[in-house]
């Protein structure tokens, strides 16, 4: 015979995994200090005018 489960208790269950994984997600997207951004930043920047130097005309 099946196992008895309670419903709601099985969504909130879900509900509360779904969410602890969001806060992952954001916690690595969003959670970088400024220097770490502005290193990013800058990079980005070395990296675009690197390939703006190299087009020809």
């Amino acid at each position: 015979m099946a196992e008895i489960i309670n419903l709601n208790k099985a969504r909130k269950a879900k509900a509360r995994v779904d969410k602890s994984a969001q806060a992952e997600a954001n916690r690595t997207r969003f959670g970088r200090t400024r220097a770490q951004k502005q290193a990013d930043a800058a990079e980005t920047a070395k990296l675009t005018r690197l390939l703006d130097e190299s087009k020809r005309d």
